[in-house]
């Protein structure tokens, strides 16, 4: 990814600090590269990111708008995070007013800066009328032009003296009326007398007309028609006609009324709307495309909208998804059960002479969501960056390597606390790499952390 990417140094303390103004400008045109990053220290040293800490950023816009997001970790050890602006708050153009804070779950806060930036609204997005320029080298070309402008309003006047030339022929608004007037008069007197005919001038026949097709039979009497038109057995009401006309005229299931059977390879998302049933993998767009199983589809159409409901499969997963009116998938969603927040507990092999400490033994286990937590704690083991602790099986170790701050041992140190420093590399395997307690290092580590697995 491509960022602006401005950093900016806070050291954290007590001490009287103004807001900063900071030489950062961004552009309305920077969308999703607007990148501010925040590199943090106390007391000199870096000030550690853990779970257990979040930067929490606050903007006020030149327009009034504010927003409190929060910062993503870029260097949990060095203390640096850092905030990319979205789509919708690079277009509130001006001076931006912020101030960043430090929240930690056990509710302590710090303030860390306040500071101010610029956005500034870019060409593209201002209303810019355009203006033609001219350039004329020399006075001889700005002779020409001006010639050349001479000679076509010249052209110009010709045209218009011909056209008033032609005025003398024209005829005034009273002579055009009294000629209308007189003709109109004779129309109607032609029109008057033809009409009051009665002899058939034009020799009209009965063929000519259509009439030589109709019958002359006797027609039914007025009590005839009405006793006809007043039987409702050969006649619909309004309400019989609306309900047929609202039925349904597309089968939503099978004529014994199951569902309908979904060919091999068809698109879900083509179907109509009604019941259907297929085998999961033999079905494009289906919600579990490894699964053989027999799923259950409730499919709901419209002209704007199509919503796809799976109602059940041969294992208690639930799922439903949608189309949008602009034609996209969103995507499955998948519904948790009891069943699938149940998880189980497993125990790894402990490596290079660690052990479990006390009652607190060392466990993970993975939930619906495909988070790994891994709590308990170890104890007497080598400490060392390339020294296993223990191995997690696959598919339960992490996309990238990833490293967590956790609680250890401060015997020997006083009341001081103490902490460890634990990597998890892709692989599963797990380095108790540092320990804060010079003293005695291993007297026990405990972990407590989740991550996502591939």
């Amino acid at each position: 990814m491509i960022y602006k990417d401005p950093e900016v140094h806070f050291n954290i303390n007590s001490q009287i600090k103004r807001s900063i103004s900071t030489n950062i400008q961004f552009s309305t045109q920077d969308i999703d590269t607007a990148k501010i990053t925040f590199s943090l220290t106390k007391d000199g040293v870096p000030l550690p990111i853990s779970q257990a800490t979040h930067g929490k950023l606050f903007m006020r816009f030149a327009d009034g708008s504010k927003f409190y997001v929060n910062t993503e970790v870029h260097d949990a050890l060095g203390g640096v995070i850092f905030y990319v602006l979205t789509p919708e708050q690079i277009t509130h153009y001006g001076t931006v007013q912020a101030e960043l804070y430090v929240n930690y779950d056990n509710g302590q806060k710090l303030s860390v800066h306040k500071f101010s930036f610029e956005i500034n609204r870019a060409l593209v997005d201002q209303d810019i009328a355009p203006v033609v320029e001219y350039y004329v080298q020399d006075f001889e070309s700005l002779k020409a032009v001006i010639q050349e402008m001479a000679d076509d309003a010249e052209q110009v006047l010709a045209e218009l003296q011909k056209k008033f030339e032609n005025l003398d022929n024209i005829e005034t608004k009273e002579g055009a009326q009294e000629k209308a007037d007189a003709v109109e008069s004779g129309a109607k007197a032609y029109t008057d007398e033809h009409a009051a005919k009665t002899d058939n001038p034009h020799k009209v026949t009965k063929d000519q007309v259509g009439l030589s097709k109709v019958d002359n039979v006797q027609q039914a009497s007025k009590p005839e028609f009405d006793m006809h038109n007043s039987d409702n057995t050969r006649h619909i009401t309004a309400a019989e006609r609306t309900k047929w006309n609202d039925g349904q005229l597309f089968k939503l299931t099978e004529d014994n009324g199951d569902r309908k059977l979904i060919s091999d390879g068809t698109d879900l998302l083509t179907l109509s709307s009604g019941l259907y049933y297929g085998v999961s993998n033999k079905i494009v767009n289906s919600p579990d495309p490894n699964a053989s199983e027999w799923f259950h589809y409730d499919v709901s159409t419209n002209s704007a909208r199509k919503t796809i409901i799976v109602t059940g499969t041969a294992t208690p997963k639930r799922w439903f998804g949608t189309v949008n009116t602009d034609g996209s998938f969103k995507g499955w969603q998948r519904f948790i059960t009891d069943a699938d927040v149940a998880v189980t507990w497993q125990s790894p092999t402990l490596l290079n002479g660690w052990k479990q400490y006390g009652t607190q033994k060392v466990q993970f286990c993975k939930n619906a969501l495909g988070e790994v937590e891994l709590i308990g704690s170890v104890s007497g083991g080598t400490v060392g960056f390339d020294v296993p602790a223990f191995i997690l099986p696959t598919g339960y170790r992490p996309i990238q390597m990833l490293h967590f701050i956790g609680v250890a041992s401060s015997q020997g140190t006083g009341t001081t606390p103490q902490y460890h420093r634990t990597q998890i590399a892709t692989d599963g395997t797990v380095y108790i790499q540092s320990c804060s307690n010079n003293v005695s290092p291993n007297e026990y580590i405990t972990f407590g952390f989740k991550f996502r697995t591939s």
